[in-house]
């Protein structure tokens, strides 16, 4: 493949991050929101466990799809993947914004999820596209950093559009910025070279998909001046006893469009999704949901997993050893044969514990705070931020360190950082958080994860075949979001054993104060699974090799990066 010229390679690679920024950025605004959110669709702040599809529909559209949309990124061309993923957000972000009720805001959201998802592959593989693999180094960092800070400025965007506007506004906002970055992509994505031929679709399919999508938003705006026109409101006008906007006879009409067009446009995707292995997608998108579902919807102060997790789990194992007979009688898999081996394997493993790490540090470290002295959520969510800021600064360390050591030494570097600083943890009490050096310390830990970003998807590139890059950025990213899930789990599951344990031993147990101390212990017991976690990471980064061909930076210099 041609050498892109630097300067647009440099464009496409800054709009593309800013997106996944965004999606990143979505996965945590919707916790200041949530309550509002609930209040808008009619739900009671009572009932708050029936809030939480708000944030696991998010998650299970992020992960479940990210297998397939990964290989499709490697049967199309990365940029009409990318516009094809934000042109999912932007209207998962409508319907969110135009939502009433709980279903449909929960379909907005897995819709959201989708899109924002897929976003992170296929811009992973297109730094591969556009980079050589002895330059990939700071532009991984680059995407790993963006994608990081997302999770700051999210929380931060989502205050200041509250303080001036209602929470829709929120997903208004989200949409507005998925149109801009879509025409940006396609202004910077032209003359640059694409790994696959692209395909005209159907102009009714097009069509008729306009049209439904105008005739779904009308349904879901539900617009006061047709509503309540004797001649124009008859469309608007609930069926039979629903009260879903959806459930009308313009909302069928759109049903119906959208339906007409998926049939018209069967000869220009069906192909690619049978060489994309649709049944093996299925199969592994089902297992990977049914994981989320039965960790995120737990409560992880409280429980281990969901209400409906013990009977989720065996559904799960059925639909990965259906996976796995799949993937070896498939003439194509999914997953292609030779991505997972060597050091892919070993990015893996090390993503899932980064993952481990991660989580352990977003829950616990807030929970510590309200322990504290100051039971206030936000104060407890600025304590955070001190961590959160320092991943992107290690994220774009590590991808600069690449150009002069090995993925191995970079990664493996950081993960003992990281170990040493949850070691120090462990040591905490409810009144650490007020004291400068705990500040050093949860920098330390941020910066150290940060570092092991772009030497996983390195390796993970660099060892994958050039056919599979899209496949391979998914699998990183797969590896490391069911580490959180599951490693979140586990770590609860060990500090509410010592918690009750420590209870149980109280000669009162209406104490006020050793309860504090018993949760303290959980926490600490948590921090101590975390450090395992990154030290069996930071050994098993041996395996992605501690040393940085020769020549390469050289070659990094001359492209300017």
């Amino acid at each position: 493949m041609p050498s892109p010229r630097p300067d647009r390679a440099r464009a496409l690679l800054a709009v593309a991050s800013v997106a996944v920024a965004l999606a990143a950025a979505d996965t945590y605004v919707v916790v200041l929101a949530l309550t509002d959110m609930m209040s808008g669709v009619g739900v009671g702040i009572d009932s708050l466990q029936k809030a939480t599809p708000i944030i696991s529909g998010f998650l299970l559209g992020y992960v479940a799809v990210l297998p397939l949309i990964g290989r499709l990124a490697d049967l199309v061309a990365r940029q009409r993947v990318l516009l094809a993923c934000l042109a999912i957000f932007v209207l998962g972000s409508t319907i969110t914004a135009l939502s009433v009720d709980l279903p449909t805001l929960v379909t907005g959201r897995v819709i959201q999820g989708v899109g924002g998802g897929g976003l992170v592959p296929a811009t992973l593989a297109l730094v591969a596209d556009l980079w050589p693999a002895d330059r990939r180094g700071t532009p991984l960092g680059v995407v790993g950093a963006v994608q990081e800070l997302g999770s700051v400025v999210g929380p931060v965007l989502g205050a200041l559009i509250l303080a001036v506007a209602d929470w829709r506004a929120i997903f208004w906002v989200n949409a507005a910025l998925g149109v801009a970055l879509w025409l940006g992509i396609r202004l910077t994505a032209r003359g640059l070279p694409a790994q696959a031929p692209a395909s005209r679709r159907p102009a009714a399919a097009t069509t008729l998909a306009a049209l439904g999508l105008v005739c779904g938003v009308l349904a879901l705006a539900a617009p006061a001046r047709l509503v309540s026109s004797v001649a124009l409101g008859g469309p608007f006008v609930p069926v039979g006893d629903h009260t879903s906007r959806a459930v009308t006879p313009i909302g069928l009409v759109a049903a119906a469009l959208l339906l007409s067009a998926t049939a018209f446009s069967v000869p220009h995707w069906w192909p690619i999704l049978r060489r994309a292995d649709l049944l093996g997608a299925l199969l592994l998108g089902s297992t990977l949901g049914l994981v989320i579902l039965t960790f995120a919807s737990a409560d992880p102060h409280k429980e281990v997993v969901g209400p409906l997790g013990h009977a989720l789990l065996p559904l799960a194992a059925g639909t990965a050893a259906l996976y796995l007979w799949r993937h070896h009688a498939a003439a194509d898999p999914l997953v292609p044969r030779g991505v997972v081996g060597g050091r892919s394997r070993v990015a893996l493993a090390v993503s899932a514990f980064v993952g481990v790490a991660l989580v352990a540090v977003v829950v616990d470290v807030p929970l510590l705070a309200r322990l504290g002295v100051n039971h206030d959520e936000t104060a407890a969510a600025f304590v955070l931020v001190r961590f959160l800021l320092a991943v992107p600064v290690g994220a774009l360390t590590g991808g600069w360190l690449l150009r002069r050591a090995g993925d191995g030494l970079v990664a493996g570097g950081g993960l003992l950082v990281t170990t040493a600083g949850l070691a120090a943890m462990t040591t905490w009490n409810q009144s650490s958080l007020t004291r400068w050096p705990t500040t050093a310390v949860l920098v330390a830990v941020g910066i150290g994860i940060g570092l092991a970003l772009a030497p996983v998807n390195n390796a993970a590139l660099a060892d994958a075949p050039d056919h599979a890059h899209g496949t391979a950025s998914a699998l990183v990213v797969v590896a490391r979001m069911i580490g959180m899930v599951v490693g979140l789990a586990l770590l609860t599951a060990i500090g509410l054993h010592k918690y009750y344990a420590s209870v149980a031993s109280l000669p009162n147990p209406a104490d006020t104060t050793a309860l504090v101390h018993a949760a303290v212990e959980e926490v600490r017991w948590v921090f101590r699974g975390a450090a395992l976690a990154a030290g069996l990471g930071a050994v098993t980064c041996l395996g992605l090799g501690l040393r940085r061909p020769a020549g390469s930076y050289a070659a990094e210099r001359t492209f300017g990066l």
